[in-house]
């Protein structure tokens, strides 16, 4: 029998109690979709400062950065700090995935640029279309060219670092998904939401005034609709994270 694989999820929002009471948190919702019996999952609170020692960040086969209501852009002391940890991963090679924010601040750390997308919100369920070369990359997994994802954003990867190639775009977002040499990869969406959690956050949004009240109630009508290929991302998800493409 081999060892058992360690993960991490770099945790960069604050749970809501809706979610901590429904999902066990975000944390909850990422192992749910990646972690495979045998594993260990642990988490770090990078938004409250909580991050890995030097000495134990070699234990760990991957990590995940999830998404956040801070700006990837932005130079709070967490996000800064993060950013290095990121570059230390990447010397070391560490397999990391990085979730909507975590696509941002890893673009970022990896020298690429970030910011407030010039369309705006893009809030939904969206279909990313695969690049030839990414279709060729998971085509081991017979999932489709074209993937339903959820989406909650305002920012985006404005130019992508060096040597990084763009795997996916979506008629909205030209740089949905990216990768950088066998050990890197962001997704702009959201593959381990629920229609649920989307709801939840349309419904956040609006009570905080991001976003009109009308259109939120045209957002949660849109969902009824459609549903994202959750299937098919989590596949795509665990295979890179774990080797297996």
């Amino acid at each position: 029998m081999g060892v058992a694989k360690k993960f991490a999820v770099l945790l960069c929002a604050e749970d809501s109690d809706y979610v901590k009471k429904r999902y066990g948190g975000y944390y909850g919702v990422f192992v749910e979709m990646l972690a495979d019996e045998g594993e260990t999952w642990d988490v770090f609170r990078v938004a409250n400062r909580e991050f890995p020692d030097d000495d134990e960040i070699g234990d760990f086969d991957g990590f995940v950065i999830t998404g956040s209501c801070n700006d990837a852009h932005g130079n709070d002391v967490w996000i800064c700090r993060l950013v290095s940890l990121l570059k230390k991963l990447n010397s070391l090679k560490k397999k990391v995935l990085g979730i909507c924010f975590g696509h941002q601040i890893l673009s970022r750390a990896l020298g690429g640029k970030t910011g407030r997308a010039i369309s705006g919100w893009d809030i939904g369920v969206r279909t990313i279309h695969l690049s030839p070369s990414s279709s060729k990359l998971f085509s081991s997994l017979k999932i489709p060219t074209a993937l339903s994802i959820i989406e909650v954003h305002r920012d985006e990867v404005q130019e992508l670092p060096p040597k990084a190639e763009i795997i996916a775009w979506s008629e909205k977002t030209g740089i949905e998904m990216f990768r950088y040499g066998d050990h890197m990869m962001g997704i702009q969406g959201h593959p381990e939401y629920t229609k649920d959690i989307l709801s939840h956050l349309i419904d956040r949004l609006t009570q905080r005034s991001f976003i009109e009240e009308s259109y939120g109630d045209e957002l949660k009508a849109e969902l009824e609709k459609v549903e994202p290929h959750k299937d098919a991302w989590k596949e795509l998800c665990t295979s890179f994270l774990k080797g297996r493409v």
